[in-house]
């Protein structure tokens, strides 16, 4: 036999039993983690769905996705155990400010540093005609009879 020809196989084989390796541990990892799950922990399941863990059986947990709704899942179905300030600010929307967070404004008035330009751009309306060029309230002019719809001008 030639040193070429396992050399192929013996990397392959090697290939196959790092991939393996992988996989086992991430299914340990899994499995850990939802023996971890608590009454009143929240979850996120394998099809996206938030909940909060009522109950916890063998194979079974009985999760509350919203007050007075509750479902039974399989364990295998937990996605990911959360923690409790993740689950708030992704189920109730509860926002986390940290102090050297920048404040962002609602609007890019404020950015521009011009007094009451806010208000004067919302109610401002601009109307753009049948030719596409923005016509504000000054600068109206009376249409031409000679244009209508469909026509490119007079004939």
């Amino acid at each position: 036999m030639d040193i070429a020809f396992l050399l192929p196989l013996i990397i392959l084989i090697g290939f196959m039993f790092v991939m393996t390796r992988s996989a086992k541990k991430k299914q340990q990892q899994a499995m850990q983690m939802r023996d971890q799950m608590q009454p009143g922990t929240g979850i996120r399941t394998i099809g996206g769905m938030y909940a909060r863990v009522k109950e916890v059986g063998d194979d079974t947990v009985l999760v509350e996705l919203a007050p007075g709704v509750h479902a039974r899942f399989a364990k295998n179905a937990v996605g990911a155990v959360l923690e409790d300030a993740e689950y708030d600010r992704i189920v109730h929307g509860a926002e986390f400010h940290s102090d050297d967070a920048p404040v962002v404004p609602d609007d890019a008035s404020t950015l521009t540093g011009t007094p009451g330009s806010a208000g004067a751009a919302a109610d401002e309306k601009i109307d753009l005609g049948k030719d596409g060029q923005a016509r504000g309230a000054e600068d109206t002019e009376p249409e031409d009879e000679t244009k209508r719809d469909g026509d490119s001008g007079p004939k």
